[in-house]
């Protein structure tokens, strides 16, 4: 097994599973085979990764999550303690449905806030913010500030997650946004109008 990635002790990396280096697995973790992790990930206390999983690059996912299969989330992606993804839409323990598993999708640099609940079969767009104990239960446009149950817009974030006011102007970065279509696009920033 590939050492160039990081597992405590207690944790449980299955045979198959493929571990980018630099990658730290803590404490009760189980990466179950075939999943697919890429390199520079961290991964707190108690997370499970299913067999089916993809996770991207430079990952965070902290304590108590459980990425089941049929999930992606793609590079530099946060998961807050506790968040919940779902993969069926109606379980039931004496119906068998693995086959009917739906996909959810969490888009380059989104953040899902703790103990949020992501509905399975869902895209969240990139650099989307999922509040703190939102629950999504349909996609997410990429930069939207999502807060509620359900969830629903509340507004904009930028790149690195600070909230827009009216001006789309990040406060933190000088980056520019503008709306098109109901969707919202970086414009500009600091450095590159000098």
């Amino acid at each position: 097994m590939d050492k160039s990635y990081f597992a405590h002790e207690t944790a449980i990396i299955d045979q198959g599973a493929q571990v980018g280096s630099g990658t730290k697995i803590w404490h009760f973790s189980h990466v179950m085979g075939s999943a697919q992790i890429g390199k520079h990930c961290i991964f707190g206390q108690n997370v499970f990764v299913g067999g089916k999983a993809r996770i991207g690059n430079r990952v965070k996912i902290q304590n108590n999550v459980s990425v089941y299969d049929s999930v992606i989330l793609e590079d530099d992606v946060f998961c807050g303690p506790s968040c919940v993804f779902t993969n069926v839409v109606n379980p039931r323990s004496f119906v068998e449905r693995k086959t009917e598993f739906q996909q959810t999708w969490v888009e380059h640099g989104a953040s899902i806030g703790a103990n949020a609940t992501i509905l399975c079969g869902v895209r969240i767009g990139a650099y989307a913010l999922i509040g703190a104990g939102a629950v999504v239960t349909k996609d997410v446009k990429p930069f939207a500030l999502m807060l509620g149950v359900p969830a629903e817009q509340k507004g904009w974030v930028s790149r690195v997650g600070a909230v827009l006011d009216k001006t789309l102007t990040c406060p933190e970065t000088g980056e520019k946004y503008e709306e098109k279509d109901g969707l919202l696009i970086r414009s500009s920033s600091k450095e590159e109008s000098k």
